[in-house]
């Protein structure tokens, strides 16, 4: 039997300037693989990473953390759940 509302489509993921910079210093072939590894993980279920507490306004910030790859995220998903955009990028 179908899912109610179709098919759960994954959300997109945009990066912030200063996470756009970070991506831009990351030049290990295996950092790589891991960050798109934990950007999956977040596109497919925003949810996965915990709630970070202690600010008031704004949108409320996520951290993903994969001890398995290194990999940290800080994140916050839109209003709508259609976009992810990342924060913080640590490998």
């Amino acid at each position: 039997m179908p899912a109610p509302h179709g098919p759960r489509r994954r959300a997109r993921i945009a990066f912030s300037d200063s996470a756009a910079k970070q991506l831009d210093t990351i030049t290990s072939e295996a950092e790589l693989h891991a960050l798109d590894r934990a950007l999956v993980v977040v596109s497919v279920d925003p949810d996965a990473g915990e709630l970070l507490t202690g600010h008031g306004t704004g949108p409320q910030l996520r951290q993903y953390v994969d001890d398995v790859e290194r990999v940290r995220l800080v994140y916050w998903v839109t209003a709508l759940r259609t976009v992810v955009v990342v924060a913080f990028i640590e490998v």
